[in-house]
């Protein structure tokens, strides 16, 4: 199996602003050349793209391919449990809307010390083991976003499981939260195999700051800048797939130009990237990926992601003659709530993978659009 994987949560959209309005036309002809290409591993969730994305699976590739030409990962949304029977429930929901009879790989959803309690409480491991004995899922693993700590007893409780899903890209490795290197080495020490999410970061490292693009096309002109990112998470020895949320053509067809055969870096390279985290952190100002885990239950329906991004870009630009963001922001603010509108529940907070301070980070927002 190639090693990269087509992520389902950052599909093409016919409205920016509704994560519901995937454009399935050209899903379709994205899904047709990854797979003409040789490429097979698909993953999607219960709630990516407002609840879209598994039936937008059924319909691209499901319906349209054979079902021994490509690879399903799903995940069980451990946040959702409420009561006995709704695992059992998620799971045949989820088998309905993508249209098949079992998942090659299922994953608990986005565990760390909050929702680890949870999947204890209803005894996760054990339904996904059942699930698997009884062929409706090949192999059983989990998401991860938490401490090395963490992810070391959970493996300990839980040896069972075939393998481990993580944040890991070159600006997160040496994280004092993510710890994108101390999970991964975790991994090793219990023999689990490694599958990469957010490997550019969710798009965070296909906007580098200008040095750093430099540096890059200097030493490599035929490389995108995101292809630094994405074999960085492929060099590493234990990985098997590192997915990409692929959002338009151009960005499946970059993909797929060198994860075809993937190179090693060399030290030279890896090097490089060390510099480039460097210059990176002085330039970031909220390093959101937009996975909108955040906005689930938000009381006050704030758009966070959004206001992250064109707040990262109005400090990226300060100083320029002219910016827009002002008047996106106040586009949003008509069907959303302003950032001080923020009534500090913190259920963000809680629900971030990046743990960042999102309440903080608001004040910053509203003092820059709205005093």
């Amino acid at each position: 199996m190639k090693k990269l994987g087509f992520g389902m949560m950052r599909l093409p959209l016919t409205n920016k602003e509704d994560p519901k309005s995937v454009d399935l036309a050209m899903v379709c002809q994205m899904v047709d050349t990854f797979l003409d290409r040789g490429f097979s591993y698909f993953d999607t969730a219960y709630f990516y793209h407002g609840a879209q994305s598994e039936i937008v699976v059924r319909e691209a590739l499901v319906k349209r391919h054979p079902r021994d030409r490509f690879v399903l990962a799903s995940k069980l949304p451990i946040s959702f449990l409420q009561k006995e029977g709704d695992q059992e429930r998620i799971f045949s929901e989820q088998c309905e809307k993508c249209g098949v009879e079992f998942f090659d790989y299922y994953l608990l959803h986005n565990l760390n010390t909050q929702h680890y309690a949870i999947a204890q409480k209803f005894d996760s491991f054990a339904y996904v083991s059942r699930l698997k004995k009884e062929g409706r899922v090949k192999h059983m693993g989990f998401s991860f976003h938490d401490t090395a700590d963490v992810l070391d007893r959970i493996l300990n409780d839980h040896p069972e499981v075939d393998f481990v899903q993580l944040q890991l890209n070159y600006l997160d490795w040496e994280h004092d939260t993510i710890q994108s290197r101390l999970c991964y080495e975790t991994c090793l020490k219990h023999g689990k195999p490694v599958i990469v999410m957010e490997p550019v970061k969710g798009g965070t490292l296909a906007r580098v700051p200008a040095r750093v693009e430099k540096m890059f096309k200097t030493a490599r002109p035929e490389m995108s800048v995101a292809s630094w990112a994405v074999r960085f998470a492929a060099h590493q020895k234990s990985v098997f797939m590192v997915l990409s949320g692929m959002s338009d053509m151009e960005q499946l067809l970059d993909n797929l130009s060198y994860m075809d055969c993937p190179e090693p870096l060399s030290h030279t390279e890896l090097a490089m990237l060390e510099d480039a985290v460097r210059i990176i952190y002085e330039d970031i100002a909220v390093a959101c990926t937009a996975c909108r885990y955040c906005v689930e239950g938000c009381p006050k329906q704030i758009a966070i992601p959004e206001y992250f991004a064109l707040y990262n870009t109005e400090m990226h630009d300060r100083g320029k003659d002219f910016s827009t963001q002002q008047v996106y922001y106040e586009n949003l603010t008509e069907t959303h709530g302003k950032a001080s509108d923020c009534i500090r529940c913190r259920k963000c907070e809680k629900s971030c993978p990046q743990h960042i301070r999102i309440v903080e980070a608001l004040k910053k927002v509203a003092q820059t659009f709205e005093d």
